[in-house]
């Protein structure tokens, strides 16, 4: 996987000694009321291509290869992502009233309308790929006991003094080796991520900018117009009343797939199961992966194992996909009790 070269200059500033517990508590507070600037990503998850499964034409450009995106941010409702590839461009943006979601090589746009005053508006897939902060969130909320927190030093990250902040999984049950936030000195924000799994020692992911500023980015960076000749395909979101008490999820059967997956574990050993799935049968591609995959059985039944060098999931044939940051055995020990 190719390194993201500026994002991350050679130069280690002098900065006044801070704690780990002082930066954690720093960073877990951090807030600014917009942001904008150029993020750099790789990611190499050691994931297998899968032409023709369901959903793998997302996959490349979220999880896989080296990727670049111009992003603002300003406030939870006002945020803009455009990833540049192949000379082309893939643009989602939201002002709180509207979203868009275009893209020049189909030359297709869709338009949502949103309700006046939505719950909660949901963070968008793209959104948190392309975003330090939110990808920061999700291991700040893995650490429990098993991690070890330290400061490792400083490092100029998109021009901006920065401190190392270095999470390490002591649990040997999960493929991360450790987990690095390069923490901006004055806002607190991070300003890169880079995963390392267990074995090897290049990065999983590695994500952070390359130019960023901290001004609140104007009003009309998160409005669009579609270019002309774009095919436009506008839909409303319906208004939600007050938030309830949550209901439950519902199981799954054997004609009715589950619509959420259950997450059982926590911190490093959280494994999300889903119940239902149905894989094609008419992909070569597939077959030939589980024809090699590990055969694992017990008392619960019995299923293939695939894994990489950070991802591994156990297809059961009760219809059960157990996916994870966690190794082999973490899944199969964790089949007898996962929901059916």
């Amino acid at each position: 996987m190719g390194a993201l070269g500026p994002v991350v200059a050679d130069a280690s500033p002098d900065l006044p000694g801070i704690t780990a517990q002082d930066l954690l508590a720093k960073v877990q507070t951090a807030k600014v009321d917009g942001l904008s600037g150029t993020v750099r990503s790789a990611t190499d998850l050691g994931l297998p291509a899968l032409p023709g499964v369901d959903g793998q034409s997302q996959l490349p450009d979220l999880l896989t290869g080296e990727h670049t995106a111009r992003v603002a941010f300003a406030g939870p409702d006002k945020a803009r992502v455009s990833v540049l590839d192949d000379m082309a461009e893939r643009v989602w943006t939201t002002d709180g009233k509207s979203a868009w979601a275009y893209d020049s090589a189909k030359r297709e746009a869709v338009k949502l309308t949103l309700p006046a005053r939505p719950a909660k508006p949901e963070v968008a897939p793209e959104k948190q790929a392309y975003d330090p902060q939110a990808m920061a969130k999700k291991f700040l909320t893995a650490i429990d006991p098993s991690t070890a927190v330290d400061v490792t030093g400083t490092e100029s990250v998109a021009g901006r003094d920065a401190y190392k902040l270095r999470l390490t999984p002591k649990t040997d049950k999960t493929t991360v080796g450790s987990v690095t936030l390069a923490i901006d000195a004055k806002t607190w924000v991070p300003l890169e991520v880079t995963v390392l799994p267990r074995t090897g020692k290049d990065p999983a992911i590695q994500l952070g900018f390359s130019a960023v500023s901290f001004d609140v980015p104007a009003a009309g960076t998160f409005a669009f117009t579609p270019p002309a000749g774009v095919k436009v395909t506008e839909k409303t979101l319906p208004a939600l009343d007050r938030p309830k008490a949550p209901k439950p999820l519902p199981k799954a059967t054997p004609n009715k797939p589950a619509e959420h997956p259950t997450v059982i574990g926590t911190g490093w050993e959280s494994i999300a199961v889903i119940r239902g799935a149905k894989l094609p049968t008419n992909n070569q591609a597939l077959t030939q992966l589980l024809a090699n995959a590990r055969t694992v059985q017990g008392s619960w039944g019995s299923g293939k194992i695939l894994t990489s060098k950070m991802v591994s999931a156990l297809i059961t044939d009760d219809g059960r996909v157990l996916v994870g940051l966690v190794t082999a055995d973490t899944l199969a020990a964790a089949a007898p009790t996962a929901p059916r």
